[in-house]
């Protein structure tokens, strides 16, 4: 899966895109994170790709037509039904779901703004998908175009070392995920669950799920309630009266 990140500090994302289970990816070629520098793409000599809002106010704007001009140098060395992306506090809050819908693409463009924002005129060319990765104001779209790859990166095929791994974290199924012990077997005077050291792996598993669905609960109820509208309990078995032998006290017999 290939990540177009447009930025005006493609060191920020060059940082971090080439560490730990990013890098590893990467190196096995199983992703990659290109970041293009916007100002690149600007005709002013001294690379300057921003300017004064129209209508005043403070802080600057980015152009719009350097954002354009990299943004179509990428699309057009990118396959059919590439998504671009823009991150920004007025998008839709970004999540487990969203990342998985985007893993399903070869190609993914991540468009950062920065100062006061972009001119509006070159999102409405674009059309990207507007991603919020939560209800607060960073400085610039680099750190969540970051936390979107890395989130989106662990869905692909081959990109954790355990196949499992992302099927049982957090928010998969609308629960948070259960409590996890290493060794020691005591520490600080607490001790790993019995049962998590019990060797069946079907207690295990029923005590996983009852721990999430407990936390879950306890610390995020909108995600629980969620989860009971996707999967409501099973009603308990209501245990089944015994009929009365014939000529039992409390029966009649036909004569």
């Amino acid at each position: 899966m290939n990540f177009h990140v447009m930025t005006l500090f493609p060191e920020m994302v060059d940082s971090v895109a080439g560490t730990s289970i990013l890098g590893r990816a990467e190196k096995k070629g199983l992703i990659s994170v290109e970041a293009v520098n916007i100002r690149d793409y600007t005709a002013d000599p001294h690379r300057k790709v921003d300017d004064y809002p129209y209508g005043g106010g403070p802080g600057m704007v980015m152009q719009a037509q350097p954002v354009y001009d990299c943004y179509k140098a990428i699309r057009d060395r990118c396959p059919e039904g590439t998504r671009t992306v823009f991150m920004t506090a007025q998008g839709k809050t970004f999540n487990q779901k969203l990342a998985g819908y985007y893993a399903g693409f070869s190609d993914v463009i991540i468009l950062c703004g920065h100062y006061e924002g972009i001119d509006e005129r070159v999102i409405e060319e674009i059309g990207p998908d507007e991603i919020s990765i939560g209800d607060f104001v960073l400085t610039g779209g680099e750190l969540p175009a970051l936390c979107f790859i890395d989130t989106v990166s662990r869905l692909v095929p081959g990109v954790l070392h355990n196949a499992d791994s992302a099927g049982d974290e957090s928010f998969q199924g609308n629960l948070l995920e259960y409590p996890q012990y290493s060794r020691p077997e005591v520490w600080m005077g607490r001790k790993v669950p019995d049962i998590i050291l019990s060797g069946d792996h079907a207690a295990v598993d029923r005590y996983r799920k009852e721990e999430a669905e407990r936390r879950t609960a306890e610390r995020r109820p909108d995600l629980y309630a969620k989860y009971l509208a996707e999967k409501p309990p099973e009603p308990k078995k209501r245990k089944r009266r015994k009929k009365p032998e014939s000529g039992a006290p409390g029966t009649e017999e036909n004569s």
